[in-house]
């Protein structure tokens, strides 16, 4: 059971400890927001997979769910680090990434015959 679940916990980590830090600038100017909103998107496009993953890919609503309560969590919690602040067009970015990787899985689920299940073939 628990490693089922560590893959989004880990990722929830992650992102947790990314919102913790006072700073993320890089100085590139523009460059700098656009590679920090594709950050957003990759790494909420891979706690959705987690989360689908955890549930068997039976669930896609679920993790669905869960991921975009989780952004609107991470977005409050960074009003309480220095230097940030919560966005509801950040949860919107990372929404994106959530429906790019349900996109994806659809797609794969398509090229398999439109079975459900995980979006490559497992081998044992």
């Amino acid at each position: 059971m628990v490693s089922r679940y560590a893959p989004p916990l880990a990722v929830m980590a992650l992102i947790y400890a990314l919102s913790a830090q006072p700073d993320l600038g890089t100085g590139l100017g523009v460059w700098d927001t656009i590679l920090r909103k594709l950050a957003h998107i990759t790494i909420f496009g891979a706690l959705w997979l987690a989360l689908a993953r955890a549930t068997d890919w039976r669930r896609p609503v679920l993790a669905t769910v869960i991921a975009v309560l989780y952004a609107i969590s991470d977005e409050f919690h960074q009003t309480f680090v220095n230097d940030r602040h919560g966005s509801p067009f950040d949860v919107a970015i990372d929404t994106i990434g959530m429906g790019l990787a349900a996109l994806a899985w659809l797609q794969a689920a398509r090229c398999r015959g439109g079975r459900p299940g995980p979006p490559w073939p497992l081998r044992a």
